[in-house]
């Protein structure tokens, strides 16, 4: 019995300071106050928020990535959600196929691919480029 008194208590309890002061009786410091507290908590969240980027960025960053074991030398999709990658481990090169629920070894390479850089792009149609300043040219002769 004690427990539902309890509860009666504290239900009861807060109607009375409601009713002491009227809904629309809020004077303009009182506003003022609340809105002060709700822009004070809201840049501490926001600068809690990005306190919390920088240190997860710094301790990110302790880990040493230059001398890792493992090393992706090349990635190649083959669906959505599938795909295959060349992968250095150590003096072996391992071909391994991944989809959204597996990775599978697919094959041990005895020989290690030699991974060319890029080719160079092509150089640009000269043909363009000269009719592009003609027309540029031509503009400029024409404004006084």
């Amino acid at each position: 019995m004690k427990p539902r008194w309890l509860f009666a208590i504290l239900c009861w309890l807060p109607l009375p300071i409601l009713a002491a002061e009227p809904a629309g009786a809020m004077s303009g410091a009182d506003v003022g106050a609340q809105l002060g507290r709700l822009l004070g908590g809201l840049l501490l969240v926001v600068g809690l928020i990005f306190l919390l980027a920088w240190v997860l960025r710094r301790v990110q960053g302790l880990t040493p990535r230059g001398n890792q074991a493992i090393q992706v030398l090349s990635t190649q999709a083959l669906g959505t959600r599938e795909r295959l990658v060349l992968v250095q481990v150590g003096d072996e090169q391992v071909l391994l196929g991944l989809t959204a629920g597996r990775i599978t070894p697919l094959h041990v390479l005895k020989q290690p691919v030699v991974l060319e850089p890029p080719a160079t792009a092509a150089p640009a149609n000269h043909e363009f480029a000269r009719r592009l300043m003609e027309l540029l040219g031509k503009d400029h002769k024409d404004k006084p």
